[in-house]
């Protein structure tokens, strides 16, 4: 694939001289998202949606930055370059370059069923597509999101009956703005980590309409959280500040849930398997819909997706690339947050 070549530092268009999503600092980098594993700091200039530059501002710090909206073309060095609804998070996009009559998109991570937040994903039309592969075996089939978010609801009601906190384990940036949706219609008492309250301010602050939350911090008494649901990201779970909560009751928000062995590993009280990424009959129905006539599979079970499309007559290859589980990065990078 001319347009794009996989190198040490990651995608590259060397017609327009820029990057996408890559891992070590470049002097022109094209961002899908803010999570931190496909946003790293260090770049000259990054190219973004509009919802994507607060969360980049907050997690890189004052960074020389262009933000554009879904469909806006920008030419680099004649390259053309354009943002598509991907459904991963808010914000997130998938990059479609034009170079010379070839058409590339580089799918970063994306989720094709709608979830009232991230902007629904965009089947784009192209030559080559570049596809994440994270949930890419047949036994993740997700269930729908208002059904999971009808369990979720009534597992936080035979808690509140109990007395006891509620506690979700989710994704500061992502899994927790989007539980919101299932938390509200059941209580308005919600309290998050520093790091999800961080990320939901900031969001806020961008004119992003969220429903109001409280940050926990050490001088509420440890009655207010009794019966109420807290948001906490994974790295929180075996943390002494979760204490506070007694009586408390845990679930992970993840579509690694659909497996008992994560559940149980997890050591958790209830699993909700939500993810922000495509399940199986999500991936090859993106797939199928883009026309591509030649796939590359990257980041996730690739060997298994891009097997299974040369299977089907659909020419595909995998990709190594250095993207992988964004919380463990965040809170590496955060450890005061904790």
């Amino acid at each position: 694939m001319a347009l794009i070549t996989f190198t040490d530092q990651g995608l590259y268009c060397e017609a327009g001289r820029f990057y996408i999503d890559p891992w070590r600092p470049v002097d022109h980098a094209v961002i899908t998202h803010a999570h931190s594993d496909h946003a790293r700091w260090g770049s000259g200039h990054y190219l973004c949606h509009h919802d994507t530059l607060p969360i980049l501002r907050l997690r890189l710090g004052n960074i020389n930055t262009q933000s554009v909206a879904w469909g806006e073309t920008v030419y680099k060095n004649g390259v053309k370059i354009s943002l598509h609804p991907a459904g991963h998070i808010i914000g997130s996009s998938q990059i479609r370059i034009e170079y010379k009559g070839e058409v590339c998109v580089v799918s970063g991570d994306y989720k094709t069923e709608p979830d009232g937040i991230s902007g629904s994903f965009e089947p784009v039309r192209c030559d080559n597509f570049i596809t994440e592969s994270t949930f890419a075996l047949p036994i993740y089939q997700w269930e729908p999101q208002d059904l999971l978010f009808d369990k979720m609801g009534k597992w936080i009601q035979n808690n509140q009956q109990e007395g006891k906190t509620s506690v979700l384990i989710a994704y500061s940036l992502g899994k927790a703005q989007r539980i919101l949706q299932a938390i509200t219609p059941v209580t308005q008492n919600i309290f998050v980590h520093g790091a999800i309250w961080n990320t939901h301010k900031t969001l806020q602050d961008h004119g992003i309409v969220l429903p109001d939350v409280q940050r926990v911090t050490p001088d509420i008494p440890k009655e207010k959280f009794r019966s109420s649901v807290v948001i906490a990201p994974p790295g929180a779970t075996e943390s002494s500040w979760m204490k506070r909560f007694q009586p408390y009751v845990t679930a992970v928000c993840s579509g690694w849930m659909q497996v008992r062995g994560n559940f149980r590993r997890n050591n958790t009280d209830a699993g909700f398997a939500l993810s922000d990424h495509a399940d199986w009959s999500g991936l090859l129905s993106a797939i199928d819909a883009t026309g591509a006539s030649k796939v590359f599979v990257t980041h996730g079970f690739q060997s298994v997706l891009s097997r299974y499309l040369n299977e089907k007559g659909i020419e595909a290859a995998e990709v190594k690339t250095a993207y992988g589980e964004e919380e463990t990065i965040s809170l590496i990078e955060n450890p005061d947050e904790i």
